[in-house]
């Protein structure tokens, strides 16, 4: 007796934290084997970059905090560096260098937020209450310094809105002496836990050729062994005078690129954010934070394209200008949205129970997806 079996469609989410209700997975199933995968993105709707063809220059800054929220500097720092290229201006060197500390203080939080859920995804919920613990200390620095925990309007073109607090050294030195062992202790919790490799190593495999062809950039391409971060490849603002290296997946706990590796990359990355910063600590110079910025921005015809390393990767802004004060044209390419198209790939003769470990490993924001 023949058994007729036929393929299921079963429609998934929002089951991580980042998706509420702005993604749903259409899978297609045999049994429980994966054979396809249809990402359904949308429902925020916010059009950021039309809305900014309606304002200055300036008033585009608050809006870039709103794409991917848990990056806001390194958005701010973005569209800063393109206007800046617009306008051929400089900036203080103490601004660049308080920029960078931000921005590196911005990954460490980012990952944390992307670890500690990726756990939960997985059942593990200690290590997410231990990552928003120490996020919160980060999040209190940001605070001191402009007043806000989320969305920052802090990065201007041309400087700061505020120099640092009195405190913020102290407080900032005082966090990485604290954060170092609590790295160890997230490694002897969640990374070596045999659960969490079990349910990683060898689950979502990105091969560094498919990653390339689809244009994955950040944690999910370092994680396939490349060595690719625009923050030594196609410098910017003061990195070029720091000491760091790019950590990349190593398959040593499964094969090269696969989640384990994605994730580690990401624990590794923090490490190397810390030493960034107090290089820049150490060596961070005096001077105004405000001198140069314009108080009207008005740049002549033309059109650039900037782009930084931001915890989900590549982080793009092209700007055209018609010579007015209002962006003729803002296009943004977001990390989330590039990386989100790698799902069906990655997801193709898994298991439905390790859909949930693959969308946890690729970190998305939905925020940038759905401009």
């Amino acid at each position: 007796m023949s058994v007729r079996t036929e393929e299921m469609v079963l429609n998934m989410g929002p089951q991580h934290p980042s998706t509420h209700g702005v993604l749903r997975l259409e899978l297609t199933l045999e049994g429980e084997i994966v054979t396809k995968v249809v990402p359904h993105i949308g429902y925020l709707h916010r059009c950021f970059e039309k809305h900014c063809e309606a304002m200055t220059y300036q008033q585009v800054v608050p809006y870039t905090d709103r794409m991917d929220y848990l990056a806001a500097m390194g958005n701010e720092l973005g569209y800063a560096i393109a206007v800046e290229k617009l306008l051929n201006i400089q900036v203080p060197e103490r601004v660049e260098y308080i920029r960078v500390i931000m921005a590196e203080l911005q990954r460490i939080a980012s990952h944390l937020v992307a670890i500690g859920t990726y756990g939960a995804d997985i059942g593990a919920f200690t290590p997410f209450l231990y990552c928003f613990r120490d996020r919160e200390k980060i999040l209190h620095l940001f605070e001191i310094t402009c007043g806000a925990r989320l969305l920052y309007n802090y990065i201007w073109p041309g400087g700061l809105s505020h120099d640092l607090h009195p405190d913020f050294e102290r407080l900032t030195r005082e966090f990485i002496k604290e954060f170092r062992p609590n790295l160890v202790e997230l490694n002897n919790l969640l990374t070596y836990n045999r659960i969490f490799i079990d349910r990683t190593a060898n689950v979502g495999i990105l091969p560094v050729e498919t990653a390339i062809n689809f244009g994955v950039t950040g944690p999910m391409l370092r994680g396939s062994g490349m060595k690719w971060d625009l923050r030594k490849d196609d410098p910017y603002s003061v990195y070029h005078k720091f000491d760091f290296e790019i950590p990349v997946g190593e398959g040593k706990m499964g094969t090269v690129g696969d989640s384990w590796d994605r994730y580690f990359v990401r624990v590794r990355e923090m490490e190397e954010s810390l030493k960034i910063i107090e290089q820049a600590l150490d060596q961070l110079p005096e001077g105004d934070v405000t001198s140069a910025i314009p108080k009207r921005i008005k740049p002549p015809v033309g059109q650039v394209y900037a782009r930084v390393e931001n915890p989900r990767g590549e982080l793009g802004y092209f700007l055209i200008s018609d010579g007015s004060t209002s962006p003729f044209r803002v296009k943004v390419r977001a990390p989330s949205f590039v990386n989100l198209q790698i799902m069906d790939e990655l997801c193709r003769g898994h298991m439905v129970a390790d859909v949930v470990a693959i969308l946890g490993s690729v970190d998305i924001v939905l925020g940038e997806v759905d401009r």
